[in-house]
This record gives structure tokens, sequence and C-alpha cells, in this order.
């Protein structure tokens, strides 16, 4: 089977995922039908499907109205008139394998022999699922993450029995409704995802137990000096401390006492009104970021590096999936084994091996293939090699990069901000990657750049704040290079912003010479409402653009603007509907394409730099570079051109 003979999907479960399911892949142009046990159940899936369509059609977030998406929702409470004639069917009912073992029974006589059987669970084995029909190779799982509207990550599964056509089929359907999809090649007990935040919620809860932290330190520790979206306590109290209490007994494991506690005085987080933080008579997670100092985040971070470890040395998963899936599944700032590379894998062994002499518990056993890696002297970035390759790149290697995707097509440099899981958010890594890419690539060939954003939320909606509490006052004061190096780039550059463009990003964009937006874009420098000013050249490139009134305005309110407004006070040049968009930048980049390579080089430098100078001294650049044009191949070529009645050929000479 392949995602091309797929056309109609039935979800089995109304619920929150099952209705989520239903209502991405309808999205994605699929006809679907949405199943449950009860009428009320499946009436009121439909409606939350419908409220949010509806909600998604006013931030203008869909590419056709939601009444033609919900035309093709059917729903039903029969389970064969359900499946009987669908490619591919989604389990989402609870978390009980009895139940999930009744409904496959059904599915084996209902639906059609090639018919692709999947299971959302989250905890359960594929494997014990799929003992329930007589072709286990046509079952797999595929987890999507809550809610499925919002995020990207789908892990797909293996059972034991899982064919490759199934999960290729499963794979390339998840592609296909926009999701992005990562490999599970064997049935471990939490998958990719939940295998790494495990230690992430855990060892904290050990250590506070121990008296070794406390609940605030851990917290502000992982999220202000390592980046973390939310603290590991904070992360319990949203999913609820009984979730990962339940987790760990169910697989055997020893529960940290503290959790233990909260679970017997029925404490169990935001949902009770109290768990770690109190959410009723307390302010809920209320750590400060100077509150970390003295945390082991190492020990933490070294226990996670190792369940990555064992994800990989057991051929369970690959390092590039196991980034994808911490990134887009938790958030996390970047890839663990980019991370692991990062701090080094000797520094990450030795860690697990004092804790392992020291307290006894085989929780800090390293896995057999993190000491093989070091035993082989692969110990991350500066070794050139780790759970990643760091081999020798020549500048301007476009797929040296981590963090942003660029490729050069038809002459024309095309660079995607790749971090959707943190709305594109600029961190120092990405900012340094962006200033290498526009000093180091060859501009010979290219006749002007796009920069946008990945995903479907952001063009970028600021710095990554996660740095800030490790940053020096000193380090701060500096220009950031990245802007400065695009707004110096000698070709013209484009931002193309759907979504968010906000504080970093919009000073990116502004370091672009022009603007394109979507309706539904919106503009701010919402620094002020941090006790800060916009940076990267914000408030002055502002003032440029939009003069002392309305700059001062975006700047002191810190207030967000639609981009009409921006359109209309001269901050972005084109603000249309999302099916204009691709056809508005394609005609600006068709111009600049078409146009004099070199006119424009000298065009852009004449206008940067004139802005800064006096108006005689920028009338003596204007005439300076109109006399070094003049006598130019291109120049020539364009009266020619003029004269004949045809369109220039500019060679850039």
């Amino acid at each position: 089977m392949s995602d091309d003979t797929i056309d109609r999907v039935a979800v089995l479960g109304a619920g929150n995922m099952g209705h989520g399911i239903a209502e991405v892949t309808a999205m994605a142009g699929y006809d679907v039908v949405l199943r449950d046990i009860e009428p009320e159940y499946v009436e009121d899936g439909y409606e939350s499907i419908r409220w949010s369509l509806e909600k998604l059609e006013e931030k203008d977030r869909l590419d056709e109205p939601a009444d033609a998406i919900l035309e093709r929702i059917e729903t039903t409470t029969d389970l064969e008139a359900a499946v009987a004639d669908a490619d591919l069917v989604i389990e989402a009912a609870p978390e009980n394998l009895e139940l999930k073992h009744d409904i496959f029974a059904d599915l084996e006589r209902y639906a059609d022999e090639d018919t692709l059987l999947a299971t959302n669970t989250s905890s359960l084995p594929i494997t014990d699922i799929a003992e329930a029909v007589d072709t286990p190779e046509r079952v797999l799982g595929l987890h999507f993450f809550n809610p499925p509207v919002k995020m990207d990550l789908v892990e797909v599964i293996y059972g034991r029995e899982t064919s490759d056509g199934a999960a290729e089929a499963g794979h390339d359907w998840v592609e296909s409704i926009g999701k992005t999809p990562i490999y599970v090649r064997k049935d471990v007990r939490g998958f990719v995802v939940n295998t790494i935040v495990g230690p992430f919620v855990g060892e904290p809860a050990w250590m506070v137990s121990a008296g070794d932290a406390e609940i605030r330190q851990a917290d502000a520790a992982m999220v202000h000096e390592r980046g973390y979206p939310m603290g590991p306590f904070e992360l319990a109290d949203l999913t609820g401390i009984d979730v990962g209490y339940h987790v760990r007994k169910e697989a055997g494991d020893d529960v940290p006492p503290i959790t233990a506690e909260k679970v017997q005085a029925e404490e169990l987080g935001k949902k009770t009104g109290k768990g770690f933080y109190d959410y009723e008579g307390g302010d809920g997670p209320d750590y400060e970021p100077g509150q970390g100092e003295g945390f082991d985040t190492l020990q933490v971070e070294a226990r996670m590096i190792n369940r990555a470890a064992y994800l990989v040395g057991e051929d369970v998963a690959t390092p590039e999936a196991i980034d994808i899936g911490v990134r887009l599944g938790l958030g996390f700032p970047e890839g663990i084994c980019r991370r692991a590379d990062r701090i080094g894998l000797d520094r990450v062994l030795e860690t697990l091996e004092t804790k392992l002499e020291e307290t006894g518990d085989d929780r800090f056993e390293p896995h057999p293939y993190l000491r093989e890696l070091v035993a082989q002297g692969k110990t991350g970035e500066e070794a050139g090699a780790g759970f990643h390759e760091y081999g020798d790149t020549d500048a301007g290697d476009l797929d040296s990069y981590r963090y942003l995707d660029a490729e050069i097509e038809d002459g024309v440099l095309e660079v995607e901000l790749d971090r959707p899981e943190r709305m594109n958010a600029l961190s120092a890594d990405l900012l340094g990657e962006i200033d290498d890419l526009f000093s180091t690539v060859d501009t010979d060939e290219l006749r002007c750049a796009t920069i946008e954003g990945a995903g479907d939320r952001a063009f970028s909606a600021g710095a990554d704040i996660g740095g800030f509490g490790s940053l020096e006052p000193t380090d701060a004061m500096d220009v950031t290079p990245a802007f400065e190096t695009v707004n110096e780039f000698p070709r013209p550059v484009i931002a193309k912003v759907d979504g968010y463009c906000l504080g970093a990003g919009l000073e990116l964009a502004l370091a672009c010479d022009l603007r394109i937006a979507t309706k539904r874009s919106s503009f701010g420098a919402p620094e002020i409402g941090l006790g800060l000013i916009p940076g990267g050249g914000g408030t002055q490139r502002l003032m440029r653009v939009l003069g002392e009134t309305r700059a001062k305005e975006l700047v002191f309110r810190g207030n967000h603007i639609d981009a009409e407004r921006a359109a209309d006070w001269g901050l972005a040049n084109r603000a249309v509907g999302r099916d204009e968009f691709d056809e508005t930048v394609e005609a600006f980049v068709d111009d600049l394409r078409e146009g004099p390579p070199l006119g424009l080089e000298v065009a852009k430098k004449v206008m940067n730099r004139g802005e800064d100078a006096s108006l005689e001294a920028a009338l003596a650049m204007e005439s300076q570079g109109f006399g070094l044009l003049i006598g130019t191949d291109d120049v020539r070529e364009g009266t020619a051109a003029f004269a004949e009645d045809r369109e220039p050929e500019f060679e850039g000479r």
C-alpha cells in the first residue's frame, strides 16, 4: 500500500485526539468518517471541529472555507459503515487494551483486506494491539500529539510484525497532511518522545526527594539556564502528576517519593488545582530566573542523553529522528542528540558513572552505545563526531545548517527559518547560521534572496528568550551581526511574512529590503513588556521606515499591528490574502530576477548608506553610483533593449 491509494480515512473515537485527527485529515483534502459509540459523542466531536475550523478561518489560516472542509466529514455510530470503504483506519479510543482488541477484531471482519490499520495509542505496545488480528503486518502506530491541529509531529511506530510497506505508507500519508513523521522502528515503551521526557521530569523529582534541590530551583535552571520551554515540575503539573506515576508503575520502575506523595494526597496538578504548584490559592509556577543557581542541570540532561543512546543503540530511532521528535513534540530548543554532542559525550559518561558509583542506582547505568561512542573517540562536536557527524564543510555549503534550510533556485537564494516548534524564534545558533550563510554564499549567480519561516504560524515570533538568564550585559550591547549581514547583502532580500513577525523577527524583516505579508500576519516590537528595547537595529530601522511618530507608538506601547495597517504605515510593501501570497511574492521575485544585478547592488548600497548621510553627501554617493554604472554592459543592454522594444537580458557585467 502507498499513500497514493488512500482517499478515505476512518477515525474511531471522537474525543480530543480523535476529532483533532479527523480535522487535520479533512483539512488536507481527504474524505473522513468520524465514528464513536454514542450519538452525543460524535455530535460533540463534530461541533468541536466546527468551532476549531471557524476560529482558524477567522485567523486566515485555512486554504478554503471552513464549510468546504466540514463537507468532507461524515459522522456515524456504525463501525461497519465507517470502515467499509476506508483506505486507512485510525483508532483513537481510550487507552484500554481489551477495548482496542475488540475494535481491531471487528476491523478484521469489516474492513477491506488492503486497508491500513493504525492506532493512535500513546502508551500501549503496537504488537499487543495487533494480536487481535490475523494480519498484524498491516497494523502500525500513528501517534499524534495533542492538539493535532497545532502539533506537527507524528510518531510512525512499527509493531513486531508491521511490514515496511505499511509503515512507509503511513509515513507518506502523514507527510501528505502536512505533518512531520518520524520512524520508531521498534515497539518500545514510550516510543521516542516519552522515552526522552521521562528523565526530564523524573530526575529532578529524585533530586528534590533526596534534598539535593528545590522545585523552583529545578524549574528555573532548566528554563532560564538551559532554554527548555517549561520546567519539569511545571510540565508534570500540566500533564497530570498521576499520568507519570502510572506510567512508571506499569513499567515496573521506582517512583520518586515526592511524586508518590502528591498522588497519595490527590494533588495531581492543574486539573485538581494543586500539584507541585498551587493554582487556586497561589500563583502557579512562580519561579524566577535567578532561582536556578546551583542546580545540576547536567545530571538531568545526562540521563536524557543516556535514553537517547538507548534508542539509537537498540535501533529504535536515528539521532535525526530523535532530535526532530523532541523539538516538535516537546518544544526543546534543540535536539537532545545535538545538545549531547555540544556538551561532550565524555562529560556525559563521566557524570553517569560518578552518580552510579555514588548512589548504586541503576538509573545511572550508561548504555553500551554511549560507552562505545566515547571509546571510539566520538565525543561530540569538538571531536568531529558523536551522535552526529561534524566533518569539515566548505564555506557557503547550503546543506551544513541545522536551524535553517537554504537552496538556490533559478538565481534566487531561498532561505527558511526551521524552528517551527518555537515559532522560528531566533536563537544565537540560528542567528549565527543566518550570518554565516549571507556572509559566505557565492553571489555571482544570485539575483535576489527570500527569507520565510517554517510552519504556518510565524515568520519569527521573536528572540529565543530562554538564553537571557545567562546573558552578560556586555554581550548584549553589540548589534547582532546577522541583521547587519542581511542588510548589507549585495542582492535584494525579500521577507515573506506569514503569521507573527515580532521582536527579533521584526528586526530581521526590517533588515530585509522588501516585506510582503499575508493579511493574517501581525507585526510588533513587544520588548518593552520585558523591560527591554528592540535590539538588532530595531529602534533605528523602525524610525527610518515609519518615522518618529509611528515608530515610537510601536515601541512604547509594545502592541501588535495587523498586516493591513503595516502596509498603510509603509512597514510592509503588500498585505494580501494567503491565496494571493505566493503569486505576489513571485511577481516581486520575477522583477528582481530579471533586473540588472549591478544596478540593484549599487542602488541598495547607495540607498542604505544615504540614509545616514546629509543630503549633499547622499547625492554625491548617488552620482558616484550612477557614474560607476554608466559604462557597464548591462546599461548598454538596457538601452539597446529599450530602443528595440524588447525585454533586456542583463548578465551582471
